[in-house]
């Protein structure tokens, strides 16, 4: 029997903060809008990324994995490239702290021997 889990306590603890991230990156930008709130369509593709990615992690699948680096790289440099401004300052440190925790050699590790 195939279980679906929205979070993994067999994870280290850098992909159990990272799944927790993802998560509230996804609800936060759902209740308050996304980095990308200006770009209608992008911004919601954006969130379900972020909720995709974090499922797909939870889950130990390579596709996830891949989704919630490539998605948080992504709104890291957007932020970075429309400015940081005083009001910014506090979702840029969590959008760096989720990349971080996802590239981290032991969320990598982790990774590569059990994801498929």
């Amino acid at each position: 029997m195939e279980t679906r889990r929205w979070t993994n306590p067999s994870h280290p603890q850098t992909l159990q903060i990272a799944v927790f991230l993802l998560y509230a990156n996804a609800v936060f930008g759902l209740l308050f809008g996304s980095p990308f709130r200006l770009f209608g369509v992008l911004g919601f593709l954006v969130v379900v990324a972020y909720g995709a990615g974090g499922f797909g992690v939870a889950n130990d699948q390579n596709w996830g994995y891949i989704l919630a680096v490539a998605v948080s790289a992504v709104v890291l440099l957007a932020s970075l490239r429309l400015g940081v401004s005083l009001n910014n300052i506090i979702t840029l440190m969590f959008d760096v702290a989720l990349l971080v925790l996802l590239i981290h050699p032991q969320s990598r590790s982790y990774r590569s021997i059990w994801f498929t």
